[in-house]
């Protein structure tokens, strides 16, 4: 008999390239309400969240790798980013990424702390 929470219950995989040039796999329940940021702090990944995910330090802030499709960068997201100093086009901040099964096989680079 199959699931009903056959999506729910998988596992997200997220690969991350570390400031040290080191790949690192974690794989989080897509059921948790996690965002990208607490899942690589949950892993034990060197990453700061000053404001404790509110979008506003630039902490976790990460370059995208892979071309899933993410949620739109909102005012605060963009405003934040404006003021970091190693700003790529791919920028975005981990905190603002949820995880579900939307982005499993997500690859993220972790960006030099400001």
């Amino acid at each position: 008999m199959a699931s009903d929470n056959l999506t729910s219950d998988k596992l997200v995989s997220i690969q991350v390239l570390d400031c040290d040039g080191a790949w690192h796999t974690i794989e989080v329940p897509g059921d948790l309400g996690l965002n990208v940021m607490e899942a690589c702090k949950a892993s034990d990944l060197s990453m700061e969240s000053i404001c404790g995910g509110m979008g506003i330090c630039g902490h976790c802030h990460v370059y995208v790798l892979t071309d899933q499709t993410l949620p739109p960068i909102s005012d605060q997201e963009e405003e934040t980013l404006d003021k970091l100093t190693f700003l790529k086009s791919n920028s975005r901040l981990s905190c603002q990424i949820k995880v579900d099964h939307r982005i499993d096989g997500l690859k993220i680079h972790l960006a030099p702390v400001e």
